[in-house]
């Protein structure tokens, strides 16, 4: 009997042992996979990561997205599965320009095997990859030259899509080829936008990299919002202009409007809903902004004459007659990119710094603007 009883004592102690033991590697499991996110401000992806693993989810790929995609990176791939990425990426091919100043910032633009329509890249840096041959023209983003592509082999297409519907990305798929959809232009604020260098980071092991690069974008953009907030005036502002008798301007909570905001100007347009653009007609933008002191991104005039020649009501507001049209379609790359639509993305505290120029030149005396100018 005494012997039965010591059996069950020590079965059950056994038993205890294993549970213990269990519950603490489940704990040591849970710490790891419970990592908190580090990111701040970006809404439209996130990573997490597990022992073996790491998992990035693109929230919102493109406009009114119902998707969510997951995305499984290792650093040894064992089976074929376009969803499981294996990382670093050795080689990568992107479909927007806005990728590109992440790529550099990160060292990696050597690793661009392959871009549709070069002739718009601006940075002289990838664009000497691209003049001795590095970096292969593959055709228009939305037909992209699928043979070319095969004969490259990279590892991975980032790519940007405007609904659901791609049949592009769909075809680059059938053919192995790994496509992952990216939705930084979907963000709401400006560093909600930089902050999309952490998801090249971790395609490329540079997580570390890419969240100290980011630390300085936000540490600079916050001291030139601080710098801002000084201001004694709030200048009125309008932004946008005429396309086909539509004027189309940012909507108030868009990323634009905020830039504008942390500017510290007064959009005249800054309690309007979404985060889109607006469309009106000129009659209504007169109405409400022919007193305002400033226009900042007048459509795609280059010169006062066009815009002036564009449409008998312009030379009647305040900010033609005062010229205090500020534009950034002048400035551009070598092969006609305009270098806002690329770098401003990842550079948002240049952005801000010029809107403050702009707009409170006494605040930053010495800074020169670098992607806007007057419109003469």
């Amino acid at each position: 009997m005494k012997s039965s009883i010591t059996k069950i004592i020590i079965f059950t102690l056994f038993i205890m042992l294993i549970s213990c033991k269990a519950d603490k590697k489940n704990d040591a499991l849970n710490a790891e996979t419970n990592i908190k996110s580090t990111l701040k401000y970006a809404k439209g992806f996130d990573i997490q990561h597990y022992n073996n693993y790491t998992k990035l989810t693109v929230k919102a790929p493109y406009q009114n997205s119902i998707e969510t995609f997951e995305y499984i990176l290792v650093t040894n791939k064992s089976k074929s599965d376009l969803k499981t990425i294996q990382i670093p990426i050795n080689s990568i091919v992107v479909t927007s320009t806005t990728h590109i100043p992440f790529l550099e910032l990160l060292n990696v633009e050597d690793k661009l095997a392959g871009f549709p329509n070069t002739d718009y890249v601006s940075s002289a840096k990838t664009r000497s990859l691209i003049e001795k041959g590095f970096i292969k023209d593959l055709g228009h983003e939305e037909s992209i030259n699928t043979e070319l592509l095969l004969d490259l082999k990279p590892d991975l297409v980032v790519g940007f899509s405007l609904n659901s519907n791609n049949k592009t990305f769909s075809t680059i798929e059938k053919l192995g080829i790994p496509v992952l959809l990216n939705g930084d232009w979907l963000e709401e604020t400006p560093l909600g936008r930089a902050e999309w260098i952490k998801f090249f980071g971790v395609l490329f092991d540079k997580e570390k990299m890419a969240d100290s690069i980011f630390n300085v974008l936000e540490k600079n953009y916050l001291e030139a919002k601080d710098i801002a907030s000084k201001a004694t005036e709030k200048p009125t502002v309008i932004s946008g202009g005429l396309f086909k008798d539509v004027w189309n301007l940012p909507a108030g909570d868009s990323f634009e409007a905020a830039f504008l905001k942390d500017a510290n100007t007064n959009y005249l347009w800054k309690d309007s809903k979404g985060k889109g653009s607006l469309s009106l007609n000129i009659e209504n933008v007169f109405e409400k902004g022919k007193d305002a002191e400033f226009w900042i991104s007048p459509s795609y005039y280059k010169t006062l004459e066009q815009l002036n020649n564009a449409n008998d009501m312009y030379p009647k507001l305040r900010a033609v007659q005062n010229k205090n049209i500020f534009t950034y379609v002048n400035k551009q790359g070598e092969n006609g990119g305009i270098i806002y639509f690329e770098l401003a993305p990842a550079r948002p505290d240049l952005v801000l710094k010029d809107l403050i120029k702009i707009a409170h030149p006494e605040l930053l005396k010495n800074y020169e603007l670098t992607f806007y100018e007057r419109l003469k």
